[in-house]
């Protein structure tokens, strides 16, 4: 069974990860992209961990409005017991964004007793609480772009969020930028334009997905 590099199971050894494949029934499965891959309605019972490709968890409110929430890599980990309650009952699902191979397991498998009280299924449980206040940290940053009252705004909070993050004022952007305009929860012809501004005003360079934030600020 192929090697699975992810957070989850930082510390714990190939040959430990074998045995923990098998007794969790792990399963692969494998998305093309845009198709939906975990519904965080119907699957909660269920964690996923992206082995190959990338996706996006998206809100959907009952207007049809678009929402990234994150966007997950190789190795990025989704389920129930790593998101926020949805109060509004809006569709929020898990889409690949390019073709993916996803391993699922139960969630159970991390809230429930481990009969033979193995050292890596500790430390997955360790890793798993690390993942939930990592994700803490992302949402707060989101919280903050959020609360921006324009488009400018919230751009430069995102773009300076970016370079803290790398400590870098050059940095890739991890999706496209209708993505970015679903992100920031804005028009994307209105942020397009204001993209424009930045840029003949020198404050913002982009080339691409690349972007450079000038110290002009």
């Amino acid at each position: 069974m192929e090697p699975i590099s992810s957070p989850i199971f930082q510390g714990i050894s190939p040959e430990e990860l074998q045995c923990m494949l098998e007794c969790f029934h792990m399963r692969k499965q494998h998305f093309f992209a845009e198709e939906t891959i975990y519904s965080f309605y119907q699957q909660k019972d269920t964690i996923g961990i992206l082995s190959a490709g990338t996706a996006l968890i998206e809100r959907i409110d009952e207007k049809g409005n678009r929402t990234i929430l994150e966007r997950l890599e190789c190795g990025g980990v989704f389920g129930e017991i790593l998101i926020f309650e949805n109060t509004a009952e809006d569709q929020v699902s898990v889409v690949a964004e390019s073709a993916c191979d996803v391993w699922f397991m139960r969630s159970d498998q991390l809230t429930k007793r481990c009969e033979k009280a193995c050292a890596h299924h500790s430390r997955m449980v360790e890793n798993m609480f690390r993942l939930v206040a990592e994700k803490a940290t992302a949402l707060s940053e989101r919280v903050e772009v959020l609360s921006r009252r324009s488009i400018r705004e919230k751009l430069l909070c995102y773009f300076q969020l970016q370079t803290y993050r790398r400590n870098s004022n050059t940095f890739s952007l991890p999706f496209s930028l209708s993505a970015l305009a679903d992100y920031i929860s804005t028009d994307r012809s209105a942020m397009m334009r204001e993209l424009k501004k930045l840029r003949e005003e020198g404050l913002v360079q982009l080339d691409g997905r690349a972007v450079t934030l000038h110290n002009r600020l």
